[in-house]
This record gives C-alpha cells, structure tokens and sequence, in this order.
C-alpha cells in the first residue's frame, strides 16, 4: 500500500481532483521535495505543488497541498496494520485562508477523501491479483 500511496503518478488514477502530474522532484517523497501537478473540477483547473513535509517509511505521509489560491492544507495518510492487510487513513487540515471555507467544504472534503480512498484500495486490489489490503478508514476533514 505504501508503494502505491508514492507513487504520485498514480495519483489521477486514484485522487479525485488529481488530473495530472507534470513532474516530480528526485529524492521523492523525502522531506522538502515535491511533485508539480494540475488539479481541477470539469474545465477548472489550477497548476501547482504538493511539498512533502515528513515521511515515516512505510507508516506516515504528510502533505502541504497546495491548489491556489484558493487551497492550502495539510494532508496526513497513516497506514496501520491490521489483521485483513493495511488500513489507511487520510487527514485533512486546511490552513491559510481556506480555514475559512472549511466548514462549508468539510462535507464534500470527506466524500472526496473516502471515495478516493476506495478508488486506492481497488487500484492496489488489482496489482495483488484481487486479494484485500484491507478496507480504508474514514477519513477526517
């Protein structure tokens, strides 16, 4: 899980909103580097960067993500062990001045999380052949 969880290229695959990677910094996902991508919603689109601020190999990935102006956030997936494979929980911090909108976003924040988080779990099912890797926690937003 952990694998698929850094390899950003992945990532329009899996994260809504993740429309496509333009590069990404050697030494990923090493503290202070970062992938370049283009998020957006239909036509809308913004071009920007998601700096990696600490990594816990295997266990924990924290993320400022940028889509700006408009969003600035912290985002933090943790994967845990548990008897069915890993869970993987992602947490989600809007800072700047998307604190302000956040409890307007909050709902659709956690629905795009929990619904990117499935899409995770089935793109890591397919590369195991069809076994589990365990089934996502809920997200927090």
């Amino acid at each position: 899980m952990w694998d698929a969880l850094v390899d950003v290229r992945t990532y329009p695959t899996w994260l809504i909103g993740a429309r496509r990677i333009r590069s990404v910094d050697e030494g990923w996902p090493a503290p202070g580097t970062a992938f370049h991508h283009v998020v957006g919603i239909g036509p809308l689109t913004i071009a920007d960067a998601t700096r990696s601020v600490a990594v816990e190999d295997s266990r924990r990935l924290e993320l400022e993500v940028r889509a700006r102006p408009a969003i600035v956030a912290t985002v933090v997936f943790e994967l845990r062990d548990v008897p069915e494979g890993t869970e993987v929980t992602m947490e989600e911090r809007p800072t700047g001045v998307y604190r302000l909108l956040a409890p307007l976003a909050a709902p659709l924040a956690q629905a795009r999380n929990r619904a990117s988080l499935a899409s995770l779990e089935e793109r890591v099912r397919d590369r195991l052949g069809g076994r589990d890797p365990a089934p996502p926690a809920d997200d927090e937003a």
